[in-house]
């Protein structure tokens, strides 16, 4: 690649996002965009389908709630050898007389029972609310999961373009570096500058040989990252674009929604309804329970000398708590004090998503500023560098001299770079600390996950082994 295609390499780096090398550039192959890499990370990150697989456990806290309201049925069945003898006593006039009985039989019984709660302090209802509330609750941390997911795998997108553009910035320095190493040695035997000066190049080379190493190992470091994100390996990328479109576009206005749709503070809400609903279910254990109880059974020789027997049963049976020993009356100050807790992590969460809000505003705003001061600076040592070399044809300059300005217009270049990258990443981490990173809001073309279809799957099932998956 030669200069001119380097700055122009630099310059579509500089007009939205960080670009991959001009060589890949050129290939027919189709390149892999941030929004489908963001799409594969939705569908193949196996933290966010461990979350969804979470979600699911955590609504079958529903129907065993539930199950409260339903009767308890079981079936009974007995059966065996019976052995008995029997001594008696009568008397008979004035003679006791003494009779001795002995029989073996086989006894069969076959009974049923059925239990129906129809009053427990309101504990049923309690735990389907509460049940409820942790699953919306859970639903919430999906989010937050999956906001972190989407916002890691823009990361690595934008770290692999990143380290790309820096990979090929160090290749070109190296170039660049070994032609002026060239040019002094000539110029050194043809007594035009001092072995010193040879060895000023030779050392900014063996510099520039380091720093290649050590950009090829971030190169590497970035494609195993990206490889653990998204699920797939990094073909060639295109550009990312910022996404400052779907952002409030003032920080009054980023706070407040930060502080209300924030997926930590509705999780954190959620947690305080559930606690709330924890209290009122030890207080549930003070209430009487009343209940309804039935069974029928029937026996063949179920005793000696009885052929059959039959037997049902419809009884109200009320239970009333006097004194347990203490321990319901813990269990209702633990729930209270377990309620403050949850309040007061809801005040936690509001303030860090408020501290969030302002962090992520902050970077993207710097992010901007860097980008227009980095690129004064690449188009300052640009120009640096090619007067210092027209000056040092002539004299004017020292090689060192030349190999500062190379430098400096090598770390312009790199501050471009990741200024460039550092805005695009502080836009998805804004839009997340705003709680609206999601596949629906990125317009991602990709099956949205939606757990309100397992939930209502299994919220009435009252029997059955297999999840709705086949599990």
């Amino acid at each position: 690649m030669g200069e001119r295609g380097l700055r122009a390499c630099i310059w579509t780096l500089a007009g939205c996002t960080v670009a991959a090398v001009s060589v890949a550039a050129s290939s027919e192959v189709a390149a892999d965009t941030i929004e489908w890499a963001l799409a594969q990370a939705y569908e193949n990150n196996p933290s966010l389908n461990a979350q969804r697989a979470e979600l699911r456990a955590t609504d079958e806290n529903v129907p065993q709630a539930l199950s409260g309201y339903r009767p308890k049925l079981s079936v009974t069945a007995g059966g065996g050898f019976n052995y008995e003898n029997a001594t008696s006593q009568f008397p008979l006039g004035t003679t006791l007389y003494t009779q001795q009985f002995a029989q073996s039989f086989i006894s069969r019984t076959v009974g049923a029972n059925a239990t129906q709660t129809l009053f427990n302090g309101f504990q049923t209802a309690n735990r389907t609310r509460q049940a409820e509330s942790q699953v919306d609750a859970e639903r919430e941390t999906l989010r937050v999961t999956e906001q972190q997911v989407l916002l890691d795998a823009a990361t690595a997108y934008m770290n692999l373009l990143r380290d790309q553009a820096i990979l090929e910035l160090n290749h070109r320095n190296v170039e660049v570096l070994t032609e002026q190493l060239k040019q002094t040695r000539d110029r050194f035997n043809v007594g035009e500058v001092t072995r010193t000066d040879v060895a000023q190049a030779e050392s900014r080379l063996a510099a520039g040989h380091s720093q290649l190493l050590g950009a090829q190992s971030d190169y590497m470091i970035s494609q195993a990252n990206y490889r653990r994100v998204i699920g797939v390996n990094p073909g060639r990328l295109a550009a990312g674009t910022p996404i400052d479109r779907l952002s409030p576009r003032t920080l009054a206005a980023a706070i407040v929604q930060g502080q209300q749709q924030s997926p930590s503070v509705l999780a954190a809400m959620y947690g305080v309804d559930a606690a709330e609903l924890a209290v009122k279910i030890s207080e549930g254990a003070l209430y009487p329970t009343l209940s309804l109880l039935a069974s029928a059974s029937y026996g063949q020789d179920p005793a000696f000398e009885t052929l059959s027997q039959t037997s049902a049963s419809v009884l109200g049976q009320l239970s009333v708590p006097i004194y347990q020993g203490g321990g319901e009356y813990a269990a209702i100050r633990q729930s209270k004090e377990t309620l403050g807790q949850k309040r007061l992590n809801l005040d936690v969460n509001r303030d860090q998503a408020r501290a969030t809000v302002v962090q992520a505003w902050s970077q993207l705003a710097a992010a901007k500023a860097q980008i227009e001061a980095t690129t004064a600076q690449v188009n300052a040592a640009e120009i640096a560098l090619d007067g210092v070399r027209e000056e040092a044809r002539v004299g004017q300059r020292t090689t060192l001299d030349v190999l500062n300005a190379q430098q400096e217009l090598v770390n312009a270049r790199v501050a471009l770079v990741t200024a460039q990258r550092d805005r695009v990443v502080a836009s998805y981490a804004l839009l997340a600390a705003i709680g609206g990173l999601s596949a629906q809001r990125l317009g991602l073309h990709v099956p949205i996950y939606d757990p309100q279809i397992h939930y209502q799957q299994v919220r009435d099932v009252w029997t059955g082994l297999r999840s709705p998956s086949g599990r």
